[in-house]
């Protein structure tokens, strides 16, 4: 994750994206995504997601160094399919695809296309820009997010047209978990465009006036503002209702959460997505009827070790950094008790506790443990408190965070208490959220801390999925931050996709143990979705008892579903 240095004049702000506006009502139906809308269209959507850095107004989906996807997958380019953790039990929700099937043993994959549906300029949308979209990863592997092709560490080995509204993915192994990355995690962007760029860093095309499938357009972008409006030609509608219901949306920039939270709370901005001390206190009390909140958990934030550091490196000092934190306090402190202290294990809990394995003994704070195991090692404490290795080298770090994260701030803060105490040194160093990828990425720093709300591995319908982003070595340069890098692990990655499903949770048991054993990182927190939603204009949100989508406004493509759900009620 990262952040901008750069000052948000809040009441500037709050004119350029100024309220809802209201409509008449009107009789509702179903959408193909599973929502309600309104018959009228009007109303604006106010977003307020503290994102770190002004908008660089590109909308690569595939560049998160410009926050590429957050702001353009799913609002603007589609996925085939929809995948929802929260109900992971249920089907998936047909998109620009209406159908799929496995065959041969989960190594074939066909979808049907979506017939009647065209791009935002104009040109009829078509199978072959799905078979475009995924072999262009052949041709430019840093649009590989999830490393797919076999060449990247994945099991694809072809994708091709067949007849004229089908698609068919062949794999070289078993591969149904690679469902969820290839029908839900993968935007389709349009051949005629993308076709005439250097294939090669098609992961750097700016994208400045995005071309897509979705329910919005891009209609104008300032380094302060992104507006989108509806796509009047959008394919999604039910017997003449609209979709999308909402006219307009703004998405405005924020460097940290105090200006963001403040233009939530004067009722600026309608779907909130960031940390609020005090939230009942600041948000809610001002509107109790129409302000609300949900923080369901879904993946870790962690502190993560570069590997290929030479202290950190060495497993007794990542074992030192492990017993050294104090989670309690983290959560209680640096997140207000929003967000539950996390598993060694990386299994987040109450959402996959049918994955955890509660036999396996994890580190728990434990700062006398954390000096013994550095002492045992041969590191010795120097006149200032700090541990130094044989030559002299001392353990001490930079942690880089993004600006503006408060809350993660007030954790770091406690996290180098933590260590200090242990003889640990550590500074925090903030960076604004494109150069934090780019580093996090590229692997230049020492520590970092990362997870929800920025640049992350992706969570899916089981743990699997979050682990073999943090864990998988074809990972490394994209969610796999620590570069951590193991053929056994690898393996074990590599036959869950072949396993059923009794054979699947002894596999995640498996990884489980890697990360007590190995700690390739140190998970603090239990990552949430943060959501804050105001019912005043606007209705059908997401709620605890109905949640369709992940609800935050950084998840996506469940950004893209939540619009098309949305309604403006006057």
């Amino acid at each position: 994750m990262k952040r901008f240095k750069w000052v948000i004049v809040v009441a500037a702000v709050s004119v350029l994206v100024a309220g809802c506006g209201g409509s008449s009502s009107s009789t509702s139906s179903k959408t193909a995504t599973g929502g309600t809308t309104g018959a009228t269209v009007g109303g604006k959507l106010v977003i307020d997601n503290v994102s770190g850095s002004t908008w660089t107004c590109q909308f690569n989906p595939f560049n998160s160094a410009v926050l590429g996807p957050g702001i353009t997958f799913a609002l603007v380019y589609e996925p085939l399919e929809f995948v929802n953790i929260l109900q992971s039990g249920n089907p998936p929700t047909p998109l620009l695809a209406t159908s799929s099937q496995w065959s041969d043993n989960y190594r074939t994959l066909t979808f049907t296309i979506r017939s009647g549906v065209t791009w935002s300029d104009g040109t009829p949308f078509s199978a072959q820009d799905i078979a475009y979209t995924f072999n262009a990863m052949k041709s430019d592997k840093a649009i590989d997010l999830n490393a797919l092709w076999a060449a990247d560490g994945g099991p694809l080995t072809s994708v091709a047209v067949k007849g004229t509204d089908q698609v068919v993915f062949t794999f070289k192994a078993p591969s149904q978990p690679y469902f969820y990355f290839v029908a839900d995690q993968t935007p389709i962007v349009p051949q005629h465009i993308w076709s005439t760029l250097n294939q090669s860093k098609l992961h750097s095309y700016a994208d400045s006036k995005p071309v897509g499938t979705g329910p919005y357009l891009v209609s104008n972008c300032a380094p302060q503002n992104i507006k989108y409006l509806r796509n009047p030609h959008y394919w999604q509608s039910t017997a003449g209702h609209p979709v999308p219901a909402i006219n307009e949306v703004d998405y405005p920039a924020f460097l940290s959460n105090t200006p963001g939270n403040l233009f939530l709370a004067q009722g600026q901005a309608q779907w909130g997505g960031q940390y609020i001390p005090n939230i009942q206190s600041f948000y809610v009390s001002k509107d109790p009827a129409h302000r609300h909140y949900w923080f369901p958990p879904i993946l870790n934030v962690s502190l993560v070790p570069n590997l290929t550091n030479s202290l950190l490196s060495q497993l007794p000092v990542r074992q030192a950094l492990a017993y050294a934190i104090d989670k309690s306090s983290v959560s209680r402190l640096g997140e207000s008790g929003y967000q539950q202290p996390a598993n060694q294990t990386g299994v987040v809990t109450p959402t996959f506790q049918s994955w955890n394995d509660s036999s396996l003994t994890q580190p728990s704070y434990d700062p006398a443990k954390a000096e013994q195991i550095l002492k045992s090692a041969g590191f010795t404490k120097g006149s200032d408190g700090i541990y130094k290795d044989k030559s002299g080298t001392p353990l001490s770090f930079t942690i880089k965070t993004i600006s503006g994260y408060s809350d993660w701030d007030a954790s770091l803060q406690i996290i180098v208490q933590n260590l200090k105490a242990v003889g640990i040194a550590a500074t925090v160093q903030d960076e604004n959220s494109s150069t934090y990828t780019t580093d996090v990425q590229g692997g230049h720093f020492q520590l970092a801390y990362a997870g929800s709300g920025g640049v992350a591995a992706t969570p899916g319908p089981s743990p699997y999925y979050e682990l073999k982003g943090l864990l998988f070595s074809g990972n490394i340069g994209s969610t796999n931050f620590s570069r951590y890098k193991s053929a056994s692990t690898d393996a074990l990655f590599n036959q869950y996709a072949a396993a059923n499903q009794s054979q699947q949770l002894q596999i995640i048991h498996q990884i489980q143990k890697v990360m007590v054993d190995d700690i390739p990182l140190i998970p603090t927190t239990e990552g949430v979705d943060w959501y804050q939603y105001d019912t005043s204009h606007i209705s059908g949100w997401p709620t605890e008892a109905s949640p369709f989508a992940q609800p935050s406004p950084y998840s996506f493509p469940d950004n893209g579903v939540v619009l098309t759900h949305l309604s403006p009620t006057g």
